[in-house]
């Protein structure tokens, strides 16, 4: 009977996930590049792009925004870079990027934030792309970003970048990334303008209309925020707007990730900023994954049959709820298999995230330290 009740948790929660009428798990929030509109006017739109020690990258993300169309603005923010970011940006002044040289961080502001707030003093257009120095736009996905917002009255539309995934811990775990960000941010509850109190968005490729970042009185109102993203869609979707996120093949992450070591510090950046810096909820959630991933493969050596077979149960559903993921990604479903795997090392990664905040570090990116106050960032 203990077995039993070791079995049952584990199979009730990946069956309701499954059930669950807005399906986080599934595929359906979609937005792919439009071939035949490459040669589109966007001269309604300015694009922002903070830049900080990104060489090795913002060249092919300004070609990318090249392709797109005609007419585009482009402001690239170099946040006191050291690598020549700035440089090479502006060696592309002739396809109408200008860059601004980046002022130092005040307290209270997060990098990324105060350098999209030096660069919305220049955002007059309509519309303003938020996008990241290593993002590049396969030709045709703004123009039907565009369209979108203003097809379907949106205030803020965003993509959620494909990243890279080449090495072996890439295929591990980027998938997965993707896979349980949607179990924790629903896009379709984000997208249903009924739902206030759920917002999301993908920080890397971010288009909004102007009118709505100036009534917010720009990137000030979230300007502690460390999960910029989610902040802005709350903001935007707070006063009224509607918003949508979803999926694309036609953003693409330039970024490498060629070690373990440099997704585990990418993810232990903002793990325990999602748990809001709760012990409480990084228990429950360290309780939430054993139930949902470590009891089922233990189940399968009980004793009873009636604990195996829900334990086979809840694998199996475990893995049908993240084989669309792979499938959109284009990767075997073979890893469907080694979900568990994934998810303590995601797991672990939390609680670097939570062990370092506890050693004063809020935070580390780009040769930042923001400390728990982030009044006392240094870098």
């Amino acid at each position: 009977m203990a077995w039993l009740f070791l079995a049952l948790p584990g199979a009730v929660l990946w069956v309701c996930v499954l059930v669950l009428p807005w399906g986080p798990w599934r595929i359906r929030e979609v937005l792919e590049a439009d071939a035949n509109a490459t040669n589109a006017d966007l001269g309604d739109i300015t694009v922002l792009i903070p830049a900080r020690d990104e060489a090795a990258s913002i060249g092919q993300a300004l070609a990318a925004l090249k392709a797109q169309g005609r007419n585009l603005q482009v402001f690239v923010v170099d946040d006191q870079s050291s690598d020549g970011t700035g440089e090479v940006a502006r060696s592309f002044a002739h396809d109408g990027v200008e860059v601004i040289c980046g002022r130092s961080l005040p307290p209270g502001w997060s990098g990324k934030l105060w350098a999209l707030e030096q660069g919305r003093v220049h955002a007059r257009r309509p519309f303003t792309l938020l996008i990241d120095a290593d993002i590049a736009l396969q030709p045709g996905i703004l123009v039907r970003l565009r369209d979108k917002m203003e097809h379907d009255g949106l205030g803020l539309a965003s993509l959620m970048a494909a990243l890279r995934m080449k090495t072996t811990w890439e295929k591990l775990l980027l998938p997965a990334f993707v896979y349980f960000f949607k179990l924790l941010y629903p896009f379709a509850l984000s997208n249903d303008p009924r739902r206030r109190r759920i917002a999301a968005a993908a920080g890397g490729c971010v288009l909004l209309r102007t009118q709505v970042l100036d009534e917010l009185g720009g990137f000030g109102a979230l300007r502690d925020a460390l999960i910029d993203d989610c902040a802005l869609a709350r903001q935007v979707k707070a006063r009224g707007y509607k918003i949508w996120v979803g999926l694309s093949h036609g953003v693409h992450s330039i970024r490498a990730y060629d070690s373990l070591s440099a997704i585990w510090d990418m993810v232990a950046r903002s793990a325990f900023t999602q748990l809001r810096y709760s012990i409480s909820l990084l228990l429950g959630c360290t309780t939430l994954f054993a139930a949902a991933f470590w009891l089922p493969l233990g189940g399968l050596l009980a004793p009873s049959l009636s604990a195996r077979t829900l334990s086979a149960v809840a694998l199996g559903a475990m893995m049908a709820s993240y084989l669309p993921t792979l499938k959109f990604y284009r990767r075997s479903p073979l890893w469907a298999l080694v979900l568990p795997v994934t998810a303590t090392l995601y797991l672990a990664m939390t609680w670097t995230s939570a062990l370092r905040y506890w050693g004063g570090r809020r935070s580390q990116w780009r040769g930042r330290i923001y400390r728990n106050d982030l009044d006392s960032s240094t870098g």
